[in-house]
């Protein structure tokens, strides 16, 4: 028999969320370090990094905001941009066993291979550690970490929320923008924006 819920723990529940929430990673902070496998079977560390830039990305594959992304092959161009030019880019699945996006190591690859994605790395997360360290909230959800490990942008990828791809050639791409600036020497113009998209969807007794 299920015993109901007394009101004081919803109440704990709830205050517990806020704390979590209150010490969420912000903008100026030292980025949280991590270890994870990617499809490959390599352990990536954040702090094997240390002194380049770093894009996370949170990816779910069935969302339709992440499709419109990848079916326009406006994440696989940035990726290749910025990888060019030095940038690790770490795509991460925080998507639990048996939820929407959830891969194996083994789809994962042959999604990449499929839409021609050309990230550093994907980092398999279905426990959803990494994804709660930084709250990541929806997919996608943009972190870039500069050389000395400070969060310098976090949020949307542009400034359209919508699920359409039409819309991508007239926005304003805030990850594009924040390495643009960060590369320059400059203060990041944009350095925290809301979220769009799909919530990460993550096991239970998640976000």
């Amino acid at each position: 028999m299920r015993i109901p819920m007394r009101p004081w723990t919803t109440a704990l529940s709830a205050a517990l969320a806020f704390t979590l929430a209150a010490f969420a990673v912000r903008v100026g902070d030292a980025a949280p370090d991590f270890a994870g496998t990617d499809t490959n079977g390599k352990t990536q560390k954040l702090s094997d990094y240390r002194g380049k830039f770093v894009v996370l990305e949170w990816t779910n594959n069935g969302c339709p905001y992440t499709r419109k992304h990848y079916e326009s092959g406006n994440m696989q161009a940035l990726q290749k941009e910025w990888t060019a030019k030095g940038v690790v880019w770490l795509t991460i699945l925080s998507s639990a066993p048996g939820e929407q996006g959830y891969m194996t190591a083994s789809e994962e690859n042959a999604y990449i291979t499929k839409v021609h994605a050309d990230p550093t790395a994907a980092i398999l997360d279905p426990k959803g550690t990494i994804g709660r360290e930084y709250s990541a909230k929806t997919t996608p959800h943009m972190f870039v970490i500069d050389p000395s490990g400070r969060l310098i942008y976090q949020g949307a990828i542009d400034d359209h929320a919508t699920p359409d791809p039409s819309d991508i050639k007239a926005s304003k791409n805030y990850v594009s923008e924040a390495l643009t600036d960060a590369m320059a020497g400059k203060p990041v113009a944009t350095a925290s924006t809301r979220p769009y998209g799909c919530s990460v969807k993550y096991a239970s007794g998640g976000e």
